[in-house]
């Protein structure tokens, strides 16, 4: 394996280190590591979950949630299906800390995290 080459994480694949993601299975790429194994940091495993398709455009509302646990419960529902996203409070703009919060998506995901948070709902 060359040293400037890297891998897809889950089929592991090797491409050219120009490339991004994975053209059999769209999976962001990492560099070949020689034998050693790193731990990968949470912002890591959780930016490998999301799905490039869903990644372009503005950001559009598609939830609305009462609290943080209601927020965080719905990002990560989304998260499983590939949907980045964003919790924005309806007064204060992008702060942690104030209720009740917005979920934004990139408009390529809306429509899919539509459907998602709808199949929970029944």
């Amino acid at each position: 394996m060359a040293e400037d080459s890297i891998v897809c994480p889950t089929c592991a694949r090797v491409h050219p280190a120009s490339e991004r993601f994975c053209e059999a299975c769209g999976m962001p790429l990492v560099h070949a590591a020689a034998d050693v194994e790193q731990e990968t940091s949470e912002r890591q495993r959780w930016a490998r979950k999301i799905k490039p398709q869903y990644a372009e455009g503005k950001l559009v509302k598609v939830a609305h949630a009462k609290d943080k646990l209601e927020a965080e419960l719905i990002a990560g529902l989304l998260l499983e299906e590939g949907i980045p996203c964003l919790m924005r409070s309806s007064i204060g703009g992008y702060t942690p800390m104030v209720d009740p919060r917005e979920i934004m998506v990139p408009e390529s995901g809306a429509e899919a995290a539509r459907e998602a948070l709808a199949f929970q709902r029944d």
